[in-house]
């Protein structure tokens, strides 16, 4: 079946991931809403290569972990592009300790921002989706949320807790035509894999059979799949894209 152009929101879209997605999308025609919060001249670069590609956008500043700015950024999107029709949580943060040195603000602010801002996102996109009976909701999740990893039980809760919360709203909403699923990437090289050391990275290698990282490009493929027509029989699925480290 023919996709119809629409419109998306990418939090997060001005680098890695969210970038991949937001340029490949923008080459199916689609109408894309790049969400940064401190990144504003990435953002404007993802602009400017969606409108190389021939479609439309805008930038929108919000911080995800507060509700007022996300209320705010979905009325903005919609009062410019049109009604938001495929929304990807991409947005997230790490602040990486072991248990008993994580701070409380540190524990807090992980959940805020990946977990809470999911759901922010999702609660003031989901009433157009529901009225106009289509939808498609895609999670940017972590292999982590599957498997744990050591100093990392605030940002593994908070990728867990997506994929309880998309296997959850996927039930509630499967007869309206929307259609929630996760992507739990693991590895991919970007700017929060770039701060490990060469002894921490040769330790991660060895917990991927593919004994390489992955790039923004080998998720995005699979992330836009699963806002076609085509995949309207998928959901509250955690789909990894890994190379096999949780196998």
């Amino acid at each position: 079946m023919k996709n119809k152009k629409r419109v998306a929101l990418i939090t997060g879209a001005s680098r890695g991931i969210g970038r991949a997605i937001a340029i490949r999308l923008a080459k199916a025609g689609h109408k894309i809403a790049i969400n940064y919060n401190s990144h504003k001249n990435d953002a404007i670069e993802v602009l400017n290569s969606i409108k190389n590609c021939g479609s439309d956008g805008i930038i929108v500043k919000a911080d995800v972990s507060k509700i007022d700015e996300v209320e705010f950024m979905v009325k903005n999107v919609e009062e410019n592009l049109g009604s938001i029709e495929i929304l990807y949580n991409n947005a997230g943060i790490i602040s990486d300790s072991l248990l008993m040195r994580l701070k409380i603000e540190e524990f807090d602010r992980v959940i805020d921002t990946n977990l809470k801002g999911t759901f922010y996102c999702t609660k003031f996109c989901l009433n157009n989706m529901i009225k106009n009976r289509w939808g498609r909701i895609i999670n940017i999740s972590s292999v982590v949320g599957l498997r744990g990893n050591v100093g990392q039980s605030n940002y593994s809760a908070s990728k867990g807790g997506i994929h309880a919360f998309t296997k959850s709203v996927a039930k509630e909403v499967a007869t309206r035509n929307i259609t929630v699923n996760a992507v739990a990437p693991g590895y991919i090289s970007t700017a929060t894999t770039d701060v490990l050391t060469d002894k921490q990275k040769t330790t991660v290698m060895s917990w991927i059979p593919m004994q390489r990282f992955g790039d923004p490009d080998e998720v995005a493929p699979l992330a836009t799949f699963l806002s076609t027509e085509e995949a309207r029989y998928i959901t509250g699925e955690i789909i990894r894209v890994d190379g096999g480290m949780a196998i």
